[in-house]
């Protein structure tokens, strides 16, 4: 796990302070070593710089940009099956100085080309430059694990795994892009391809960006993408034999992400997922593994008890810190910095936590993201099929119809209920629309577009992201495989996998993601959703293996989030932010937002209406985020 930054300046104006300044922003990812070399082509000056955690070969051979011939790398993460790959390339003649998987795939490269990704089991996001070709390929993982964002405008390519770095380079321009902004009050995060910042792009899961110096042409390609998985015909084979090749599967990539020369650890929530992942480890391992659990005094959001209870009868060497509102405070102070683009999630602070205090005993981490996506475990995939089959389509239509001609907050009774003009609103549009994936889009929202609208005080143009994704998923070989494709490629990636690397990384830990493993992803993509989802049960495959290794009287309780009870703690405090933040002064100053309407929401927040409080939470860490990067309010 490292940070990775560079430029490509065809206006060749960039030096080699300006390399280490972006470089070193990003510190936090890699404390252990730094690398930074700059390059002259005839076209442009280029710039390689790398932060290093050291997690394969510590010694000084693993060390950054990497050479080979005519080519220079940079790289981030790790290829967890590198020893399979250096065997082949060793047949192939090749000897190696180092027992680092980055000499592999720069290796693997001069062997293959892109073609080695193919072999590649990780997660990266990766630079080379080839001299002879005059050429650079940046590539990012399938899943999209490791981060990589490119800046492209007035003949400057900037890169690097955090926006942070970006910010460094005297060219780029803090410009921001108000379509960008609306998603993120829609979401609490902003969807890929965007960023808060225009002419700025996260470079999407499974793409390349190629760069050709002699014409300064930049074009992105796709090397992989989770709906060719789901396009394959579903698997006719029985039950039992879905359980234990999905087992099979599971072993192999949990195994693999423990994979390293320093101690490595597991994240426990006392969930189903991280369970898995815990219950497999300890089963294969000749020790005892280490498990982390965050826990709060609040019983109603708590589940440390639970996962103690699995810790015990697994077996582990497991911690536990169970947080209040002094703990989290400074969590609260250091999220603009964490998240350089504004990001809401709700349970940003217990995912720091338990970042911290794994850091105290490792320097990787294994998480459990992914497996409501690939096994079906969000109840919003249920409700997006319940809602547009409920009735037929015309009867929708007609409903859909009818609500628009009332105003919601009109109607007693209900209109006193929680958050009941979005969710009036949001049920209108998805009869409107009548498709899953449309429901899916709206009932992920927090905020529908022209609530989003309504509170800046102005109409955005819509960007069109993998919610809206229509005739491309006309093929899909199932209509609840089509919801998890979408889920995987906007939640999962730009909401969770963001929260858990920035996490992690702000206490210099790797955050791996065994359930991610692209074999795993791509075979259950062809399970039918009757095993999914059977009698009722969500995630029945892996309930199903969890229960052979923890009886089933640990596991089956109500499913409960991992976030922390924010209003709760903060109540006093965070009232005291939103008012100063949200204050007409501020909101002015800003210029993003109307500032009545949002003085109008905080008022009934604060006199006790029913509202979704994540509403205002989202325009509160907007506006923490522009004093930190753009403006002190």
């Amino acid at each position: 796990m490292c940070g990775i930054a560079g430029f490509i300046d065809f206006t060749k104006k960039t030096d080699a302070g300006i390399l280490r300044r972006m470089t070193d922003a990003m510190l936090h990812r890699g404390p252990d070593d730094a690398g930074y070399e700059t390059y002259e082509d005839a076209s442009a000056v280029i710039g390689l710089g790398q932060r290093r955690l050291s997690i394969q070969d510590l010694s000084a051979s693993g060390h950054q940009p990497m050479h080979f011939r005519h080519y220079s790398i940079i790289f981030n993460g790790e290829v967890y099956n590198f020893k399979s790959i250096r065997k082949e390339l060793e047949e192939l003649g090749y000897t190696f100085q180092s027992g680092s998987d980055t000499e592999v795939l720069l290796k693997g490269y001069d062997a293959w080309g892109e073609a080695i990704l193919d072999r590649c089991i990780g997660m990266f996001a990766f630079v080379i430059y080839d001299r002879e070709k005059r050429s650079l390929l940046l590539c990012r993982d399938r899943a999209g694990v490791k981060p990589l964002y490119y800046y492209w405008h007035e003949q400057v390519l900037l890169f690097a795994s955090e926006l942070k770095g970006i910010c460094e380079h005297p060219a780029f321009r803090k410009d921001i892009d108000e379509n960008s902004l609306s998603l993120f009050l829609q979401y609490s995060y902003i969807p890929a391809p965007f960023t808060i910042y225009r002419n700025t792009h996260k470079l999407p899961p499974g793409r390349l960006l190629r760069v050709q110096l002699p014409s300064a042409s930049v074009q992105e390609h796709t090397y992989w993408d989770v709906l060719d998985a789901y396009r394959k015909p579903l698997l006719q084979i029985p039950e039992h034999k879905v359980l234990e090749e999905t087992e099979a599967l599971m072993k192999s990539a949990y195994n693999y992400r423990m994979v390293a020369d320093v101690p490595v650890g597991v994240f426990l929530s006392g969930g189903y997922d991280s369970a898995s992942v815990a219950a497999i480890l300890q089963k294969d391992s000749g020790s005892r593994i280490k498990t982390f659990t965050i826990g709060f005094k609040e019983q109603q959001w708590d589940e440390s008890a639970e996962a103690r209870k699995i810790a015990r009868h697994l077996g582990t060497d497991h911690h536990e810190w169970i947080v209040g509102p002094d703990d989290a405070r400074n969590v609260m102070e250091s999220l603009p910095e964490i998240y350089d683009e504004p990001f809401a999630d709700n349970s940003i602070v217990p995912t720091t936590l338990v970042s911290r205090l794994a850091s105290k005993e490792v320097k990787v981490a294994l998480s459990a993201d992914g497996g409501d996506e690939v096994f079906s475990g969000y109840n919003k995939f249920n409700q997006a099929l319940r809602f547009t089959s409920r009735f037929p389509k015309s009867v929708q239509s007609m409903l859909s119809y009818g609500m628009g001609l009332v105003n919601p907050e009109l109607i007693p009774f209900f209109n006193k209920k929680y958050n009941f003009a979005s969710r009036y609103e949001k049920m209108k549009l998805i009869w409107g629309s009548g498709k899953p994936q449309e429901a899916l889009k709206y009932i992920s929202q927090y905020l529908t577009e022209s609530e989003a609208s309504y509170y800046m005080g102005r109409k955005t143009e819509g960007y069109r992201t993998n919610f809206d994704l229509n005739g491309e998923l006309a093929d899909m070989n199932d209509p609840l495989n089509r919801l998890l494709a979408i889920d995987y490629k906007t939640f999962l990636v730009d909401n969770n996998l963001v929260k858990v690397d920035r996490a992690t990384m702000s206490v210099s830990i790797e955050g791996r993601e065994p359930m991610l493993d692209h074999r795993l992803v791509e075979y259950l993509a062809q399970v039918p959703a009757s095993i999914k989802v059977k009698d009722g049960v969500n995630k029945y495959i892996l309930k199903s293996i969890v229960h052979k290794y923890i009886p089933k009287s640990l596991m089956d309780r109500p499913k409960r989030p991992f976030i922390a009870p924010l209003q709760e703690w903060f109540r006093e405090d965070l009232t005291d932010r939103m008012q100063y933040f949200m204050s007409p002064e501020r909101l002015e100053r800003t210029g993003l937002f109307n500032a009545a309407h949002v003085q109008q929401l905080l008022k009934r927040y604060l006199a006790g209406e029913k509202i979704s409080y994540q509403k205002l939470w989202n325009i509160l860490v907007f506006q923490l985020w522009y004093d930190r990067w753009i403006e002190k309010l």
